[in-house]
């Protein structure tokens, strides 16, 4: 793993995971919020160490943690009636985590080359959790067909990709559409908080910054699945690691997510009145 992406990693185990926790506002995920640095700092840890039984072992410990947490999401789907961003985001971190452990391990996991693997980590924590995560929280201030296509999308697209990994690049490439139109759509939702009246400035900037680095980051992840499939010229995936990957993880992911906390905690009229979707949370 290079610096960059393992920066990324740490970027979202340590900060945007129990950031991301903390904005759900569900009680039953207090308990693995608080423990979660007993999880991610092993696996902060194994991300730096050359590939041996002690980075793995290391990895296994965030594996744990995110298998905890996996084992929420079937709670929440029994209590909802519609697709719940958030329920997926909470599978996603194991997703990553077992990707993390085979190439900790140096074990081409389902036949994935380690560098591969190594990208699955931060995909699954950005593109998986923190965007089915945002997109659940803009659902809930953004009603309305765009918002519950924004819910939908995201999650689907980022499940998509997955199968497609599989499946071949056209059906990777067919996810990332999904994903690009939902990731867009969330991108016009926060887009239009951001010009709302009575957002206080720090708070408009975080949401159109963010908004911003959606339309570039992910023209670069459809001009690469495009290229994957097609065989056009295509950027490398060390320039979509420097450009969209980190792009999303602090344009996208970290700024969303602090003008999240900002609007809850400075302006809780807007995310503690009436529920718009159905009583569901995000």
């Amino acid at each position: 793993m290079s610096a960059l992406v393992n920066a990324v990693v740490m970027l979202g185990m340590l900060v945007v995971v129990p950031a991301g926790l903390r904005l759900t506002g569900q009680r039953e995920l207090d308990r693995i919020r608080r423990l979660w640095p007993l999880f991610a700092a092993p696996g902060a840890v194994a991300l730096w160490l050359p590939r041996s039984t002690a980075a793995t072992a290391l990895a296994c410990c965030y594996a744990l943690g995110a298998a905890l947490l996996a084992l929420h999401a079937p709670r929440r789907a029994a209590r909802g009636r519609d697709l719940d961003p958030a329920g997926i985001a909470l599978v996603t971190p194991a997703v990553a985590a077992i990707a993390l452990v085979a190439e900790r391990s140096g074990h081409e996991l389902f036949g994935f080359g380690l560098g591969i693997l190594a990208l699955t980590v931060p995909h699954f924590h950005f593109a998986g959790f923190a965007a089915a995560l945002i997109a659940g929280l803009v659902c809930r201030v953004s009603d309305g067909p765009a918002g519950r296509f924004a819910a939908l999308s995201v999650p689907l697209g980022t499940l998509f990709v997955l199968v497609g990994y599989f499946i071949g690049d056209w059906a990777e490439l067919a996810g990332a559409l999904v994903l690009t139109a939902g990731m867009w759509t969330v991108g016009l939702l926060t887009w239009r908080m951001g010009r709302a009246d009575g957002r206080d400035r720090t708070t408009r900037i975080l949401l159109l910054a963010s908004a911003a680095v959606l339309v570039a980051t992910m023209l670069l992840a459809l001009s690469w699945a495009l290229g994957e499939a097609t065989g056009l010229p295509h950027p490398t995936l060390t320039w979509m690691a420097a450009t969209h990957g980190l792009g999303n993880a602090l344009g996208f992911a970290l700024c969303s997510l602090l003008a999240f906390r900002r609007i809850r905690t400075e302006e809780p009229h807007r995310t503690q009145g009436p529920d718009r979707t159905g009583g569901r949370t995000a």
